[in-house]
């Protein structure tokens, strides 16, 4: 597996399994802890969930799958911003970490920005990991202003991440977010990258699919795991969809494939707002 490094000094592996929209139906279940199973035994071991997916139900799946495997895992949770205050974040983060089943999270996210401001979150976030409790801390959904006012707090410098949308459909992020990232050496999280399957039937995108042999999702993913200093966390809710998405790491697109995928995706000519699903 391939790794980044977070600024703490952590390798984080480019290719992780996300799991929103899991932990919603019961009949379900079953499939998606295998799913995430079979991802670690793949090594796949970054797990990105939330306490919004499922309301809570999404952390309750990874809990169950990571039970007997925990320090096989990083695993990543993130915290509404409604509950980001001094207090709320602990009380948030315990809740999490009982739904897991665990005692640490490697890695927690303020999911995105709200009226609490910054330096209470970032404060909490220092508690938790003096405590033990996180591992490391960063955010999602925050774009390079966000950043700069980030940075600019107490603890802002220990930040470790920001997790975005960022996909072939969703190239806004590389004119402002990526260069500002890499600058920092801090590695950017890209969630939903197939485009939650819309981009999937592209004549383009499938036409290339087709003469290497690999489905759509497979060349979409390989195109984010191919961007520098970006990890990638593709939900996938079933054992081949795991193998598929592991299979897109060892997938190296060559020049001519990237200009076609440029020429039909191309990337805007100037600052994009931060995009958001």
């Amino acid at each position: 597996m391939r790794c980044l490094r977070l600024p703490g000094g952590e390798d984080l592996p480019v290719l992780g399994q996300g799991t929103w929209g899991m932990g919603e139906r019961a009949s379900e279940r079953d499939a998606e802890v295998n799913a995430l199973r079979h991802g670690l035994d793949l090594g796949i071991r970054l797990v990105d969930t939330a306490e919004m997916y499922g309301s809570g139900g999404a952390e309750q799946v990874v809990g169950t799958a990571l039970s007997g495997r925990r320090d096989e895992a990083f695993v990543v949770s993130k915290v509404f911003p409604h509950n980001a205050d001094r207090a709320g974040a602990v009380a948030a983060c315990e809740r999490s970490l009982r739904r897991l089943g665990t005692d640490r999270l490697d890695l927690y996210l303020l999911h995105w920005r709200g009226s609490v401001p910054l330096e209470e979150t970032m404060e909490a976030f220092e508690e938790l990991r003096r405590s033990g409790k996180i591992r490391y801390f960063g955010v999602s959904n925050f774009d390079p202003a966000d950043m700069d006012e980030l940075f600019a707090t107490s603890a802002g410098p220990g930040v470790q991440t920001d997790q975005v949308l960022y996909n072939l459909t969703r190239r806004g992020p590389e004119l402002d977010l990526l260069p500002w990232s890499r600058d920092r050496g801090l590695p950017v999280m890209a969630y939903s990258p197939i485009e939650q399957g819309r981009v999937l039937d592209d004549p383009v995108l499938g036409r290339l699919a087709a003469r290497r042999g690999a489905t759509p999702a497979q060349v979409a993913l390989a195109w984010v795991l191919s961007r520098d200093g970006v990890c990638a966390i593709p939900k996938a809710a079933t054992i081949e969809h795991v193998e598929r998405n592991r299979s897109a790491l060892d997938m190296v697109l060559s020049a001519e494939e990237l200009t076609e995928l440029d020429e039909r995706f191309p990337a805007p000519e100037g600052p994009q707002p931060l995009e958001i699903l």
